[in-house]
């Protein structure tokens, strides 16, 4: 009886409590947003940039809790791990960081929620690069994601090894055959070194492409996708041509070893052993690179100022501009499901201020995407190849903005690593790639 008068007397407060909680200040308004992000021994650049918002926006909006959600993956597992928690609202996070070619494919999935009422009203958006601002556009023409920055890709190479195999310098190959004939003369001199890597194979995911086949495709006559047309092209020389260079790298031993290259954390070698080592002439990387070597990277290596050199990438046999490169990026979105959007997109306008824009673009040496932090002598001054990777922009090429180039993407992977194995020559693994795509978007959507 005691025990049920207890329960009647705390009922009747609640029920007073209630009754006044419309006018009360002890009110719960508390909200949590979820902020979903990557993070790698490599990548550490946005974990710092989200731990230092986090009580900044906290404190700036009480009530308010932020939970950081690291996922400690590579791209693909990251990827993989973030669609599974967009399957439930429970677990959809409030803001997760996306990559650019994943934005028109997840806006089909529903993931992400249109921005355009909110960048209305930002006064800092007018800051971003226009052509920055397509990245997170979607094909009706709102705007689902803001970019962080963005990047172009080009050679990164050892003075010293190059140098020690009677190379001249400055290097500044003009086609894939002078790439070839420099790693030959590097193999000959160096046997037991690494003469020249272009990534392939499914294990590094994007990386196949962004910094391997996709850096040879677009230095031919032919292209992966008719923009005009919008379709996917088929029967493609180039496509053959560039699986050919890699099966040469790869055949002649120039490259790693398949069984090295096929080791999803071969890039730590790269950068952590090989160039600080002296065991490798060159790759194909991005304008990150830089943030791996400098004081308070992973592989802090001060010497790299005075021994790496770079170069543009080839075009095939120096055609059309002479030289190619890739530019993709990262954005942060926000999710469709959220129950608080209002409080993720001012998370997210605070995490992409100017002050912290400057900031982690200088911690990951990323190509600035808001013309006031491109200005900033602070920004310049971080990095000394920011300059020479900035001016292949004029040279860049993005990749096809479909919901499908995912799908399309791990076949090119899947067609590398048939070449590089030895499992397939360039023909047949061209053949296998248009079949594939033919089966994933369908006879009416390819071209030849």
């Amino acid at each position: 009886m005691r025990f049920s008068r207890v329960l009647a007397g705390v009922a009747t407060v609640s029920a007073v409590a209630l009754a006044f909680a419309g006018c009360s200040p002890a009110a719960d308004d508390s909200k949590t947003i979820t902020i979903v992000y990557q993070k790698t021994d490599g990548f550490v650049a946005l974990d710092e940039l989200f731990q230092k918002v986090k009580p900044e926006f906290e404190a700036a909006n009480p009530g308010v809790t932020v939970e950081l959600e690291p996922i400690v993956a590579d791209e693909g597992d990251y990827a993989t791990k973030l669609a599974l928690m967009q399957q439930s609202a429970e677990t959809a996070p409030d803001v997760f960081y996306e990559d650019t070619f994943r934005v028109r494919s997840d806006v089909d999935a529903g993931y992400l929620l249109n921005l355009d009422e909110y960048l209305d009203e930002w006064k800092d958006w007018e800051q971003f690069n226009e052509g920055a601002k397509e990245a997170g556009r979607a094909d009706d023409g709102s705007v689902y994601a803001v970019p962080l920055g963005t990047d172009t890709r080009g050679i990164w190479y050892s003075k010293s090894v190059l140098e020690a195999a009677g190379v001249p310098l400055p290097w500044e190959p003009k086609s894939w055959e002078e790439i070839l004939e420099t790693a030959r003369a590097v193999k000959a001199a160096s046997p037991d070194k690494v003469a020249f890597n272009v990534y392939s194979g499914k294990p590094a995911g994007e990386g196949s492409v962004m910094q391997g086949f996709g850096m040879l495709m677009y230095g031919t006559d032919d292209t992966l996708y008719d923009a005009e047309e919008q379709k996917w092209v088929t029967g493609s020389e180039g496509f053959v041509d560039s699986l050919a260079f890699i099966e040469t790298l790869y055949g002649e031993g120039l490259a790693p070893a398949p069984d090295v290259a096929l080791d999803g954390s071969m890039w730590q070698k790269l950068f952590g052993e090989w160039f600080p080592g002296g065991q490798i002439a060159g790759t194909i990387e991005g304008s990150w690179s830089p943030s791996f070597w400098k004081q308070g990277g992973s592989y802090e290596w001060p010497e790299y100022v005075d021994d790496i050199g770079v170069a543009a990438f080839p075009t095939q046999n120096g055609e059309g501009d002479g030289a190619v490169s890739l530019s993709g990026g990262w954005t942060l979105a926000v999710g469709a499901q959220s129950q608080n959007p209002d409080e993720a997109f001012d998370f997210l306008a605070m995490a992409l201020d100017r002050e912290n824009a400057l900031e982690y673009n200088i911690a990951n040496s990323q190509i600035a995407v808001r013309t006031d932090v491109a200005e900033d002598p602070a920004y310049l001054e971080a990095n000394p190849f920011i300059g020479f990777f900035t001016d292949l922009v004029s040279v860049t090429h993005f990749r096809p903005a479909t919901a499908d180039y995912p799908q399309i993407s791990a076949e090119i992977q899947a067609a590398t690593e048939a070449v590089m194995t030895g499992q397939m020559s360039p023909e047949e693994a061209a053949a296998a790639y248009d079949q594939a795509v033919i089966g994933i978007v369908g006879d009416e959507n390819v071209t030849q």
